[in-house]
């Protein structure tokens, strides 16, 4: 049984028992990445020597107070600044960027918790894609079939978290980034409210939609590593100056009485039988819980992917005009003038997704077209976060799925971006809005793969979104389930 597979509660309790220590759980980590990363492909960069240094330093100095999290070997999405260490964004316009000269303030607070930082972990160049097959380095694979993309743009951080390679890991969730890969991957993945956790060192890709949450296997310890990265942040404008409750505690509720509310959009057409029939089943366990559920409507969320696509990109075309070959990234060597360098540096710099949205961007804001295309975007947006009020003003939570299907092969919709667009069709709502929303383990597929539960919850709400997952993992055995990667289980 490998040291990943246990809560940090009963890691916690191994290492104060002097059981284990933290050179031991870091040395486990990297054994792992040595066996099954090679098929994986989850991690960009290591940081083998300093994180091995790192452990030394902290099996000296475990006190009975210490963090839930010390000790404990996290992976870093490659969008997230970390001090000293490679953040490229999995873009060959970053590949230089080997030394940053500060940390994310997420970075600082598990730093301040004690964790260890295994490395940095592969994505969508700059967060744009729901396959990882854009990054400009290496497709991602899924744990489950390595056949199988992991989603994205997170898939990273969720195929390493399914493999075992780290306890937990930090994502980020534009669109679906952090909850479509884990459910793709059979992990839990939560995207907090928008302002709850700091954007401070996460590089951007949509400023009004991004968001940095937790990876993880279980629900429990999702809730330990939200703790520890929340609160307020001087140094990011659009961090939310709220009261911080215990996570924790809202998983030691039941759920007697919670009324759920399930949208009929989230159940019709395009979402595959299998999704649907786990789905239900999925309802019915909370059924015997002692909660109720009814269908509801929300009727725009039809016309979010095209709102989400065309106010994503306009964002993206203006956060990533820094992107320019003077101040930092790769310079083009072909380059004979500055305009030249400008263009070159960009073309040669972002991939094709990358470029795509740029374009798409720049036109939505382009003089003629602003009222026509982003303006009304942003109405459309308007209506969605009113559709999530007007149900959550008679209901506590909603439930469907998080994907359409389940994961799709390599390669298989690569080269049609609408079909690869409308695959966060059911978690855009959720950025949109700027509510938390979760992905859970709720089954598998005929073919072994998993499926997601999706929970939804009211702004600054995630301790119902918490105490309805744990109440549903405790009521299974879907989180118990792993995949077979490396030839151990």
């Amino acid at each position: 049984m490998s040291l990943f597979d246990h809560t940090l509660k009963e890691l916690q309790g191994k290492l104060h028992k002097k059981e284990i220590n933290v050179t031991d759980l870091v040395a486990e980590s990297y054994n792992r990445i040595d066996e099954v990363d090679e098929q994986v492909k989850a991690f960009l960069t290591l940081d083998e020597e300093s994180a091995r240094a790192k452990a030394k330093q902290l099996d000296e100095s475990l006190t009975t107070d210490a963090s839930i999290l010390f000790g404990t070997p996290i992976g870093i999405k490659d969008n997230i600044v970390t001090k000293g260490l490679r953040t490229t964004c999995a873009s060959q316009f970053l590949d230089n960027f080997t030394d940053p000269l500060y940390d994310a303030t997420v970075v600082q607070k598990l730093n301040s918790q004690h964790t260890v930082t295994i490395g940095k972990l592969n994505m969508d160049e700059f967060a744009m894609g729901s396959s990882n097959e854009n990054s400009s380095y290496f497709t991602t694979r899924n744990p489950w079939n390595t056949d199988y993309v992991p989603g994205g743009s997170s898939g990273g951080s969720a195929a390493a978290v399914a493999a075992r390679e780290v306890f937990f890991a930090l994502g980020s969730d534009t669109g679906g980034s952090i909850r479509q890969p884990a459910a793709f991957c059979g992990v839990v993945g939560l995207k907090p409210t928008y302002g709850l956790v700091s954007r401070f060192g996460l590089v951007a890709f949509a400023s009004s939609l991004d968001q940095i949450g937790p990876v993880t296997r279980t629900v429990e310890d999702n809730a330990h590593l939200l703790q520890a990265i929340v609160g307020h942040d001087k140094m990011d404008a659009t961090s939310a100056n709220v009261d911080i409750p215990s996570y924790i505690d809202a998983t030691k509720q039941d759920v007697k009485g919670l009324r759920i509310a399930v949208p009929t959009e989230y159940l019709q057409e395009g979402v595959s039988t299998e999704v649907r029939e786990s789905i239900l089943a999925a309802l019915k366990v909370y059924e015997s819980l002692g909660a109720t559920w009814e269908e509801v409507s929300l009727p725009h969320s039809r016309y979010a992917v095209a709102a989400y696509y065309l106010l994503a990109s306009s964002e993206a075309s203006a956060n990533l005009a820094r992107f320019d070959g003077v101040r930092y990234g790769v310079r083009s060597e072909k380059a004979e003038n500055m305009i030249d360098m400008f263009k070159l540096s960009r073309s040669e710099g972002f991939g094709d997704e990358v470029k795509r949205r740029i374009m798409l961007g720049t036109f939505a804001l382009s003089s003629g077209y602003y009222d026509a295309y982003y303006k009304k975007a942003q109405k459309v947006r308007t209506l969605i976060k009113q559709d999530f009020e007007k149900v959550f003003a008679d209901y506590d939570i909603i439930i469907g799925p998080t994907t359409p299907t389940p994961a799709f092969k390599v390669g298989e919709i690569i080269d049609d971006p609408l079909t690869m667009y409308a695959n966060d069709i059911l978690t855009i709502p959720v950025n949109l809005a700027g509510v938390p929303g979760m992905s859970i383990p709720c089954g598998l597929s005929k073919d072994g793969l998993p499926i997601g539960l999706q929970l939804i919850g009211k702004h600054f709400d995630e301790r119902t979104i918490y105490r309805a997952a744990y109440a549903y993992e405790q009521a299974t055995e879907h989180h118990k389930k792993q995949p077979v990667v490396g030839g151990a289980k």
